[in-house]
C-alpha cells in the first residue's frame, strides 16, 4: 500500500500572495524490510520546512535525536552563509562590500556561486542570482508592498542593477568581487543546494537510502522503506489541489518544480507572476503553469527549473530537448491544462 503525503509550508523568506504549497506528493510505502530503521525527521530552515525519510541499515548506529541535532546545526550554518535575511550572514557581508572590492569567501559560498554562474551561462541568463531588486520591486520580496505594477522608470532603474556577469569569481584565491552595484540573492538555488548538503551528511553516516525535501526541493537516493525506488507525484497546478498529474520514480538525483500558480497577484484581471524575467525586468506572462526537472543534484534541478520557467513552454521545451534534460511541462490550455515531457523524462514515469 502507498500512503500519499502532502507537505505544505509557508515561507517567511518570500511573501506569497497566496498559499505557498509544495509542488510534489511524496508516495511513501507503508511497509519496510526486516532489520531496517526508518528515520523520519522534520524541522524548519531558510524560512520554510524540511522533511526527511531515511532507511538505515543495521550498521548505522547514530540515534535519531543525535542525527536531528546534526542536521539542524548543518542547516543553521548553511543559512548563516547563504541568507539575505540575516544581516551578518556571509552573503549579506558580500552584498555590503564596496563595488570593486575583492572578498575572500568560504568554500561553501564560492561553490554555490560557481554553480550559479555555470547555470546562468548555460541558460543564457534566464537564471540570474542578481534579479532580487526586480523581485522586490514587483512586491514579491520580504517587505510588504502594494500589489500593483511599478512604472516603467522604476523597472528600468532596477534592471540597470541586474546582471550575473557583474559577479566576478577568482577560483585561485577564492575571492568574489561585485563589479557593479548588484545584489546577490541565492533563493532560487539555496533550498535545493541545502537539500544536497543534508544528503551529504546522511552519506557521511552510511545512510544510502533517503528522501530529503527542503522547501519543496527534493534529493533522493536508493530505495524507500519497502525496498523500491522512491515514488514522487507531481501536483496538478491548481489552487484546489486536485491531485497528482504524473507519478515518477528515480533511483538517485534531484527533483525541483517551478510554477506561478501559488505566488502571484492580479490587478484588473492581469496576472503578475513572482517569476521575473531578468531580460525584461517584468513577470513572465506565458502559459507555462509548472515545470519539473530531474537533475544529478537538487541544486541543479532548482536553478534549471527556475530558468526554464522564465523561458516558457516553447523556448523552454526546445532548450530542454536540445540539452537532453529530463523535464515535465504542465501548460495552461483554455480552462484546463495539457502536459508534455522531454524524451529523457519518459524513463521516470510510473503509474499511480
Amino acid at each position: 500500500m502507498n500512503l500519499v503525503l502532502r507537505f505544505i509550508s509557508k515561507s517567511s523568506e518570500a511573501r506569497p500572495v497566496l498559499l505557498a504549497s509544495l509542488c510534489f506528493f511524496v508516495l511513501v510505502a507503508c511497509s519496510k524490510t526486516p532489520d531496517q530503521r526508518v528515520l523520519r525527521l522534520e524541522g524548519r530552515t531558510m524560512g520554510t520546512t524540511y522533511h526527511i525519510t531515511a532507511v538505515a541499515d543495521p550498521s548505522v548506529t547514530i540515534a535519531e535525536p543525535a542525527l536531528q541535532m546534526e542536521i539542524d546545526k548543518d542547516l543553521e550554518n548553511f543559512n548563516q552563509v547563504m541568507s539575505t535575511y540575516i544581516s551578518d550572514s556571509e552573503l549579506s557581508m558580500l552584498n555590503q562590500e564596496p563595488v570593486g572590492t575583492a572578498m575572500v569567501v568560504s568554500q561553501k559560498l564560492f561553490d554555490i556561486l560557481t554553480l550559479s554562474r555555470k547555470i546562468s551561462v548555460f541558460t543564457e541568463g534566464a537564471f540570474d542570482i542578481t534579479v532580487g531588486p526586480l523581485v522586490n520591486l514587483w512586491g514579491f520580496g520580504p517587505d510588504e508592498m502594494e500589489e500593483k505594477a511599478p512604472d516603467a522608470a522604476k523597472i528600468a532603474s532596477a534592471l540597470a542593477t541586474v546582471g550575473y556577469e557583474h559577479v566576478q569569481l577568482d577560483a585561485a584565491h577564492r575571492q568574489v568581487t561585485r563589479l557593479a552595484d548588484v545584489y546577490v540573492d541565492l533563493s532560487a538555488i539555496a533550498k535545493g543546494y541545502g537539500a544536497d548538503e543534508v544528503a551529504e551528511l546522511l552519506h557521511s553516516h552510511g545512510i544510502e537510502n533517503y528522501m530529503v525535501e527542503v522547501g519543496g526541493e527534493l534529493v533522493l537516493a536508493g530505495n524507500n522503506p519497502a525496498g523500491k525506488p522512491w515514488r514522487i507525484g507531481i501536483e496538478q497546478p491548481t489552487l484546489a489541489k486536485t491531485g497528482v498529474s504524473q507519478a515518477i520514480a528515480i533511483g538517485k538525483g534531484g527533483i525541483a518544480t517551478s510554477g506561478d500558480y501559488r505566488n502571484y497577484f492580479e490587478v484588473n484581471g492581469q496576472r503578475f507572476s513572482h517569476t521575473i524575467d531578468p531580460a525584461t525586468g517584468r513577470p513572465i506572462t506565458h502559459a507555462l503553469a509548472s515545470i519539473t526537472i530531474v537533475a544529478p543534484t537538487s541544486g541543479e534541478a532548482d536553478a534549471l527549473a527556475t530558468a526554464i520557467n522564465v523561458m516558457g513552454p516553447e523556448k523552454g521545451y526546445a532548450f530542454a530537448v536540445k540539452h537532453g534534460l529530463p523535464a515535465y511541462f504542465i501548460i495552461r490550455h483554455g480552462d484546463g491544462f495539457v502536459s508534455k515531457s522531454t524524451p529523457e523524462f519518459e524513463q521516470y514515469k510510473v503509474k499511480l
